[in-house]
């Protein structure tokens, strides 16, 4: 189950609220993204961990918040930097707004995030606490996103415990803090926090698995992208890396012919497409995924009611969205 669509305006509304100001330009920049789409997977894993562990919607709304806009500012970045032009549909920002707009939006989406923490009704330390590990996952983000980007530039082929050494920081860093940072907002014993942690930590690996499946096989009318986006894009991601180490001179001939291609023909994307699916990694790929959603489930073991199933829901959701 994703997060229900009552969460999701409440938090939006909450975001819209908080990243205001003037000049109006750059405050629609900065929503821009905020205002199309986006599940707030994070903000509710937040919430719900916050709750599950005897902590009220008001104890988490400002860090849920925080955590949303940071992972905005982290897409709208991203963006620039991979010279993306769309996400959910539309136009990013940099290609809406400019890229001199684009960063500064992004800029004052990540200063905001810590400016609705410092505001949050919770006591200083707590506050404290939370403000200590948003900005450790903020690293850790910064740190994942340039081990992508030296992958993408060198001409080596990493293997794919790499791969996962670099999601785990760029992807479920985030994942990762949005539910400890639940915890904490709860008042949770330290043992709760690193279970919330290691829940997070764990779907967040098993989402980015599932994410880079869906962007090399995925259904081009779910996806709203091109066939074997992925390899059209020359992504070093966990299936292609697979394929790659596995396949067969003509099948790793026709992935090779696509990749890093983003004007390939439809038909030789669709070709290397099939070649990755008669491999069996689809299926392979599926199950690291679920490994990790087990390893998630598990440090939810001793807790129980209605927030823990959320969360459960929400883990079933990622691993097995539809290709």
């Amino acid at each position: 189950m994703r997060p229900p669509e009552d969460s999701v305006r409440e938090i939006t509304a909450y975001l819209r609220r908080s990243v205001s100001g003037s000049p109006d330009r750059l405050y629609e920049a900065a929503t821009h993204l905020i205002g199309h789409g986006g599940k707030r997977l994070r903000p509710y894993m937040l919430i719900q961990t916050c709750q599950m562990l005897g902590g009220g919607m008001r104890d988490a709304m400002a860090a849920a918040g925080a955590v949303e806009m940071i992972h905005n500012f982290s897409l709208v970045h991203d963006d620039i930097m991979d010279n993306d032009e769309t996400r959910h549909g539309v136009p990013t920002t940099h290609v809406k707004y400019g890229t001199p707009l684009a960063i500064l939006a992004g800029d004052t989406l990540f200063s905001k995030a810590y400016r609705t923490l410092s505001e949050s009704p919770l006591d200083p330390q707590i506050r404290a606490d939370l403000a200590y590990r948003l900005s450790g996952a903020c690293v850790d983000i910064c740190e994942g996103q340039w081990m992508d980007i030296a992958m993408s530039m060198s001409d080596a082929v990493p293997q794919p415990s790499e791969y996962v050494a670099m999601i785990r920081k760029k992807t479920s860093a985030l994942f990762e803090v949005s539910c400890s940072m639940g915890a904490v907002c709860a008042g949770a014993a330290s043992q709760d926090v690193s279970n919330a942690s290691s829940f997070g930590l764990n779907m967040g690996t098993a989402f980015q698995i599932t994410d880079d499946l869906l962007g090399v096989v995925g259904d081009p009318a779910v996806t709203k992208k091109p066939v074997g986006n992925d390899i059209r894009e020359g992504k070093k991601s966990l299936p292609i890396l697979m394929a790659l180490e596995e396949a067969k001179p003509a099948d790793r001939d026709a992935i090779l012919g696509v990749f890093g291609r983003r004007d390939a023909p439809a038909e030789s994307a669709d070709a290397a497409v099939r070649a990755i699916r008669r491999m069996g990694i689809e299926e392979t790929v599926r199950n690291r995924a679920a490994s990790y959603a087990d390893a998630a489930r598990r440090s939810l073991a001793k807790y129980d009611g209605a927030h823990r199933q959320s969360l459960e829901s929400l883990l079933e959701f990622v691993v097995k969205r539809s290709l």
